[in-house]
């Protein structure tokens, strides 16, 4: 029987904007309206938060 696959770790990941994964960008270009090199400016600029990252683009 397969063991199963839990969700430990899911929640911190989905903090996160990894810069290196194209549909990470992509998905948070398409949710701010902002472009992906500006998505990856803000993630080299205020880090890889999630939170962050919305917030710098917002303004």
């Amino acid at each position: 029987m397969a063991k199963k696959q839990s969700s430990r770790g899911r929640k911190r990941d989905r903090a996160r904007v990894a810069r290196g994964q194209d549909y990470e960008v992509r998905y948070e270009a398409r949710k701010t309206g902002r472009s992906k090199p500006a998505v990856k400016k803000a993630v080299k600029k205020v880090g890889n938060s999630r939170k962050r990252v919305e917030r710098s683009l917002s303004r």
